[in-house]
């Protein structure tokens, strides 16, 4: 028969204890985790009026005043979204970007907004254009809202975009003659 190693009170208490100690932590731990899990969530706000969303985006497209008087009134508005349907969805800087409302454009970032490619190129935001298309180049082809490319975002930026125009037409293939 095998003789079994002997251990000692001393390493046995240690190896309780050290146990003991590791369970306790898993076991706050867990508790823990549980608890974040059950606590309320505090209640969703209601879905913002269609009709609201629709004068907003509508707005952002040249009636700044009313766009400032809108968000004011209803800060949910800011990246609200308007589907003109078969999901045409546009935001209101979408609305902005596409018009070459710069004024309306960058006051909406101020506020929170969220920047897509399509402003960035109508602001004529060069960085932020060529480092988007040097990771997503497809998105040259990408249709903004209505449909309206690139190109046209970049024309409607004026003279501050026009290092963006030249960029992205630079981008585009050759003709042949």
């Amino acid at each position: 028969m095998p003789v079994q190693p002997r251990i000692s009170r001393r390493k046995m208490l240690l190896a309780s204890t050290t146990v003991t100690g590791t369970l306790l932590l898993v076991s706050t731990v867990e508790r823990a985790a549980m608890s974040d899990d059950t606590k309320p969530k505090p209640p969703r706000p209601p879905a913002l009026k269609p009709e609201l969303v629709k004068e907003f985006v509508k707005a952002a497209h040249a009636d700044f005043e009313r766009v400032k008087v809108m968000l004011t009134e209803e800060p949910a508005l800011l990246n609200a979204t308007w589907d003109w349907s078969g999901g045409d969805f546009e935001s209101a800087i979408g609305g902005a970007g596409h018009m070459g409302r710069r004024d309306i454009a960058l006051y909406l970032l101020e506020k929170g907004a969220r920047m897509d490619i399509f402003v960035a190129v109508m602001l004529g935001e060069l960085k932020i254009v060529k480092a988007t298309l040097d990771v997503f180049p497809n998105l040259l082809q990408s249709p903004g809202p209505h449909g309206i490319p690139l190109l046209a975002h970049a024309k409607a930026g004026g003279d501050t975009a026009k290092p963006v125009l030249d960029y992205l037409t630079s981008l585009l293939p050759k003709k042949e003659n």
